[in-house]
């Protein structure tokens, strides 16, 4: 049986490769070729129309690195061809079998108006069904020479330069290096329709009958069934006995399925990586090039739908391609083309801010709005690495009802036990939440993808319903005709699921009906794998966390300024800002796991945001600062908590403010120094370690016996293949503590630390502020390394059985012990301004300006006590995809809280982020708005989006705990609403009754709330 199982196998694999394939497309006369070259960056669709084309043929070279060649094709149909299906075969030289990972093509007609995309595996362009016979046409193919970065099967990720700009560019307008790809096939052919059915046919029962157990008798009947089917294929005559084949298989494609077969919801899908190993214009082809596929199968496939999930990406093909824009409203009207997720690009959500995440909502949610009239309700978001757990709750204040991810199937410990869940936030709110059992979102409908969806189902029994998202993506291009075809013919088949092509909307309100009380998963979805990218591109990182930080300020002191002195707002200024940063936060750019082309453009655009923010802020400030004077400063505090006498989101002039000057370094023991501000005492020795922290209020010794703070190690870092994604925790096995110093000295303000290793440098500026527990450490860092990772250590006395670090909108603990395979997987951390550790009654933390990964570990003393080790992750140097990775300068700023609760963690994370400004000036400015309760922090001022002049204020509980507060605004308080993150009214709690005290609110832990205040006199 066995011999008999394999010979058949081999026979209809080999019948099917090399004889049936190759007749769907037997007859064929190749087509006239013309080629212009465009001699720089894409040019506009009508000025490659409009060029010169000079001939070419089949087996010409083309296309250097990120070059665009457009191609020009005219043939004319076969008289004898009449009645007959005719399509054009254009390969570009396709040598991967990668969709949107090399060249590919967008074809247009001679008006400009696109037909669909090529690429490798969608090489076909209609051209008459049926044909008259005589028929002339032109088409002109805009082709992009996409470099291969990535390797054909994933697996040898290979130092490459071709993904840097400055690689492929001798200048300005002249792309260089060799040309990649030759011309393969431009060929005019009859579609055989009966052969191309008979292909799907074999090819599902094919599929289908491999995922079946040997026992099954449904396998052998099927392998009968094609066995038989060999026999009445004539190789001599494929298209003249594709019929009779097709008979032959019939009765095994008519078998309906049983009546509890797993049910699949299956929905058309194009993962486009905003950028990733390619640039951000490249996205905007790639978009153009995947609704083109999909609209134009929509025409020939009414019950076919697709999901297109990120806003931006939309807004480009607006801009860029407006037809094909056009042809997306068309199809969504039908109800095929279904905007979807809620969000303006497919986020990273461990790094991107919280104020940052609510915009995403908004942003996205409203261009669904305005440009659709449709109401999203579904966080789709497949591919980021990991899920913080603030985000149940913007889900639900977005208006958003279903989440989807794919990604936590990339777990390299432990498998996630459940696809179907609801998924509980830190404040508790719940989401019900799907995890597709196929294992990715680029599915093909393959049977061995169905098969491992119903194997992988882990809430059989309680559920039989799971969702699979099909069509090529990453670099785009979407479903294909073949796909469609597999799906109609598993609608009802014996021994498969049941396949349905219907939007998500449907698959969650069948999944929630029928599991409505699904498994609860609480707190964060950690991500067992890409831990690197909390550190990988610092720039990039910088250039995100200072721009949200900008934005905060522009939109608070803009808002200042335009009700304390009537200064016009910059709501679309503010508007394109806002969605540049958000744009940057998708989680390859972000994560730092793009090509370095995306990481340098990143960094030169977050530089042009941050001069444009800057310039805002200084408008709105000088506004509001008052005359000059000559010995006068006004400082404006932008933070929410006060600090040196200045309220928070208020000003005051120099004079009202209290002495915050660093304090002088004083002579220490062996050539070392000592910062003492009366709080706490910092000895720092002649090594520029950090050899005591001591807090003076509470007696007692931050730093473990015998150690030393601010070490900085360098460790090996070689993951085992994803080298921007990835740290590896045999990382720890190799370490260099950096203890030698080439200068250690003391200025009036700080004491410096030089140290130098392999061929980089790093200058540290230790100091302490009068009436501050913080030691700042100023570092600048000019990297060199290969495979290295830098990290920040600091031993703390401290037995703490959970670090907290901050997330969006609050923050979560986790455990510092290695209990459990969960708890040990979680050795490389995401924090954002700060990280805590303590104990009952005290603490310390470290709080940062732009890092992300951290780390902490515990270790036994021999004296009995124990070791809470804290560390930051610096920088890296990861070779894969951009071998250029963090190479050169960087300034960041991190700091040591001693004797700290969360509070103080929270209030100096803030501090750091956002330092005092001052400008000439002698006004004293009350805040806009201000709460009574250090617990209650405000993220948010701006004015309302509806140009109302209404007040927009948003705040959070940020320790943890129920909370008290009442809100005071400085101009005449209305009325009080509160909103939705669209500034929409709630239901709960509604409007808040008005008094001269202002509002008074509770929250519980982590709550957020979005308030929007009318000023009295306003409208």
């Amino acid at each position: 049986m066995h011999d008999e199982r394999e010979v058949t196998e081999r026979r209809v694999d080999r019948v099917l490769n090399q004889r049936i394939r190759p007749a769907v497309h037997a007859r064929s006369v190749p087509l006239e070729i013309g080629v212009w070259d465009v001699p720089g960056e894409p040019v506009p669709v009508d000025t490659g129309l409009a060029a010169t084309y000079r001939p070419t043929r089949v087996g010409e070279s083309w296309g250097p690195a990120w070059s665009t060649r457009w191609f020009k094709v005219s043939g004319t149909v076969p008289e004898e061809w009449a009645g007959r299906t005719v399509e054009a075969i254009l390969d570009l030289g396709f040598d991967t079998i990668s969709p949107g990972m090399s060249a590919e093509g967008l074809v247009y007609r001679p008006d400009g108006s696109a037909v669909k995309a090529i690429n490798p595996r969608n090489t076909y362009v209609p051209i008459a069904a049926p044909a008259a016979g005589g028929e002339t046409f032109t088409y002109f193919i805009e082709a992009a020479a996409n470099p291969l970065i990535l390797p054909p099967w994933g697996n040898e990720f290979l130092p490459t330069r071709d993904g840097d700009r400055a690689a492929w560019l001798l200048d300005e307008n002249a792309p260089a290096g060799e040309p990649q790809y030759v011309l393969s096939r431009m060929d005019l052919v009859v579609l055989d329709e009966e052969v191309w059915e008979l292909v799907q046919d074999i090819e599902v029962l094919s599929q289908l009958m491999r995922e079946l157990p040997l026992e099954s008798p449904r396998r052998w009947q099927i392998l009968k069934t094609l066995d038989r089917a060999m026999d009445a294929v004539d190789l001599q005559d494929i298209s003249g006995s594709a019929t009779a084949a097709r008979q032959v298989l019939a009765p095994a494609l008519a078998a309906p399925a049983n009546a509890s077969a797993h049910r699949v919801s299956a929905i058309g899908h194009a993962h486009i990586d905003t950028a990733w190993l390619w640039p951000l214009r490249e996205t905007v082809r790639k978009v153009a090039r995947t609704v083109s596929n999909v609209t134009a199968l929509m025409d020939d496939h009414p019950e076919f739908r697709f999901v297109m999930s990120q806003a931006q990406q939309l807004a480009w093909l607006k801009e860029s391609r407006p037809g094909v824009y056009a042809r997306a409203v068309e199809k969504a009207k039908t109800g095929q083309f279904l905007p979807t997720g809620s969000l303006w690009v497919e986020p990273d959500t461990n790094i991107t801010g919280g104020e940052s995440l609510a915009r995403q909502f908004v942003h996205g949610k409203r261009f669904y709005l305005d440009e659709f009239g449709v109401e999203t309700e579904e966080m789709w978001l497949p591919d980021t690495f990991g899920y913080n757990a603030a985000l149940p709750q913007l889900m639900k204040l977005a208006g958003v009802r279903w989440f989807l991810t794919q990604k936590i199937s990339w777990n390299t410990t432990n498998k996630f036990p459940h696809h179907t869940f609801w998924w509980e936030g830190i404040d508790g709110t719940r989401i019900f939440s799907h995890f597709p059992s196929v294992d990715t979102y680029n599915s093909e409908l393959s049977g061995a993808e169905i098969a491992h969806t119903v194997r992988n189902f882990q809430d059989k029994g309680a559920a039989n319903r799971s969702m699979i998202p099909f069509g090529y993506g990453d670099g785009g291009g979407g479903p294909t005709r073949e796909m469609l075809a597999r799906a109609a013919r598993l609608t009802d088949l014996e021994g498969s699921a049941r396949i349905a092509i219907e939007k998500p909307a449907d698959f969650f309100a069948q999944a929630h009906a029928e599991y409505p009380d699904a498994p609860v998963w609480a707190g964060e979805l950690y991500l067992e794998f890409h831990r690197g990218t909390l550190t990988s591109q610092l720039g990039t990182k910088q250039g995100n966390r200072r721009s949200e930080h900008l934005l905060r300020e522009a939109e608070l002191w803009a808002a200042t300024a335009a009700i304390r002195s009537g200064a016009p707002y910059p709501y679309e200024v503010l508007d394109r800002l806002w969605k540049i940063v958000l744009t940057h936060q998708f989680h390859d750019i972000l994560p730092g796991s793009s090509i370095a082309w995306v990481h340098r453009e990143a960094e030169e655009t977050y530089a042009e945001v941050t001069q444009e923010l800057n310039g805002l802020i200084d408008t709105a400030q000088r506004a509001l600062a008052g005359p000059a004077s000559d010995d006068g400063v006004v400082v404006f505090n932008g933070a929410p908590h006060a600090r040196g006498g200045v309220a928070a989101f208020g000003a005051a002039p120099r004079e009202a403010v209290a002495d915050t000057d660093a304090v002088a370094p004083s002579a220490g023991e062996d050539g070392g120094f000592v910062l003492d501000n009366g709080l706490v005492r910092i000895a720092i020795d002649a090594r520029g370690l950090v050899t005591s922290a001591y807090d003076l209020a509470a007696e007692r010794e931050a730093l473990a016996p015998g150690s030393v703070a601010n070490l900085l190690q360098l460790h090996q870092d070689f993951p085992n293949q994803y080298d921007a994604w990835d740290i590896e925790a045999f990382y720890r096995n190799s370490v260099r503590d950096l203890t030698d110093a080439d200068e250690v000295y003391a200025t009036g303000s700080a004491v410096h630390v030089v140290r130098t290793f392999g061929a980089s440098r790093i200058e540290q500026q230790l100091s302490l502020r009068a009436g501050a527990r913080r030691l700042d450490i100023d570092t600048l860092i000019d990297w060199h390394e290969t495979e290295k990772l830098l990290k920040a250590a600091f031993p703390l006395d401290v037995r703490a059985d959970h670090s907290s670090a901050e997330i969006p909108f609050g923050h979560v603990q986790r455990p510092t012990h290695t209990n459990t395979s969960w708890d040990a997987a979680k050795f490389e951390i995401c924090a954002h301004r700060f990280l805590h550790v303590g104990e009952r009654g005290w603490g310390a933390a470290l709080v940062n300006d732009s890092t992300y990964g951290h780390d902490v570990t515990r270790d036994m003393r021999a004296d009995g006590g124990t070791t809470t080790t804290v560390r930051l992750s610096l920088v890296r140097a990861a070779r894969f995809p951009d071998p250029e990775a963090d190479q050169g300068s960087h300034r960041l700023r991190y700091a040591f809280v001693i004797g700290a609760d969360i509070a103080d963690a929270v209030r100096e994370g803030y501090h750091l982020n956002l330092p005092e400004r001052t400008l000439p000036g002698t006004a004293q400015v009350a805040p806009l708005v201000s709460v009574d309760n250090e617990a209650v922090v405000i993220e948010a001022v701006k004015l309302a989006d509806d140009l109302s002049g209404d007040v927009v204020v948003r705040l959070y509980e940020a320790h943890g705990g129920r909370a008290r507060a009442r809100l005071v605004t400085g101009f005449e308080l209305e009325s009080a609403v509160s909103t939705d993150l669209l500034e929409r009214p709630l239901d709960e709690p509604g409007t808040y009754e008005v008094t001269e005290e202002g509002i008074r609110l509770a929250l519980r832990p982590f709550q957020i709330v979005t308030l929007r205040l009318s000023v009295r006199g306003q409208r």
